[in-house]
């Protein structure tokens, strides 16, 4: 019974148009990224009190039955955190996903079509092997690059102010 208990709280299962799919779980890597922009990310939006920031697994509901996606990480305003109910259940302000080998053209193809037919405000892809991210927002219902940095250098948000993030913080083991 414990064990179902576990298993049905940390379900990794997406909806992506109407099809289930059950990912595996990310590799260490992976989740250094993820921890490193959420501290990142997190310290920024708790000192300037801007939000509330998620990490997976959350169901971001955008279509019942349809659409049940697991962003990596997502930011809602503190004006839209309606949406925060027992799942997210509406459009996020920011939603990232970092990237794995068996997930690149679902993450950088399929959801990102995703996100922006429901006109999520700001989508970041962040790929470890090639230690690059890209952020992109919604201009006139399609995305466009905000902000990216290869390598070295900075990337910058617009949807949560002010924030700029070194890369090198991010993917520095």
């Amino acid at each position: 019974m414990q064990q179902q208990t576990l298993e049905r709280d940390f379900d990794l299962t997406e909806i992506i148009n109407g099809e289930e799919i059950v990912p595996p779980s990310p590799f260490r890597k992976h989740q250094g990224v993820i921890f490193n922009l959420t501290l990142k990310m997190g310290n920024y939006i708790i000192n300037k009190r801007l939000g509330k920031l998620y990490t997976r697994p959350l169901d971001v509901i955008l279509k019942e039955g349809e659409q049940k996606l697991q962003p990596d990480i997502l930011f809602i305003k503190k004006e839209n955190m309606a949406i925060a109910q027992d799942w997210i259940r509406g459009v996020p302000d920011m939603v990232c996903e970092v990237i794995s080998q068996w997930s690149h053209s679902r993450d950088t193809i399929t959801k990102k079509e995703i996100y922006e037919r429901y006109k999520v405000p700001e989508y970041w892809i962040v790929v470890p092997e090639l230690k690059t991210i890209e952020v992109l927002t919604i201009e006139g219902g399609r995305y466009r690059l905000l902000s990216e940095a290869i390598e070295v250098g900075i990337v910058r948000s617009e949807v949560i102010d002010g924030l700029e993030i070194d890369i090198k913080d991010v993917f520095d083991e």
